[in-house]
């Protein structure tokens, strides 16, 4: 199990929250239909951007269960 962090410091997005949001969404057939579907749940990455690499990277490493 990873640890917990803060990924969005503008939203205050978790880690966990983002993983939360990936699992809601089963049908995502790309990293960034997925991307889109986190971001509308978390509201990641619309603050001042600075996360988006970090959040397209969880999603991308959970999609392809690492």
């Amino acid at each position: 199990m990873k640890e917990n962090y803060m990924v969005c410091n503008c939203k205050q997005v978790s880690y966990f929250a983002i993983l939360d949001a990936l699992h809601e969404h089963e049908q995502l057939d790309s990293v960034l239909s997925a991307f889109d579907a986190v971001k509308d749940v978390t509201h990641c990455s619309t603050g001042c951007g600075g996360c988006h690499d970090k959040v397209m990277k969880i999603i991308s490493e959970e999609m392809m269960g690492k």
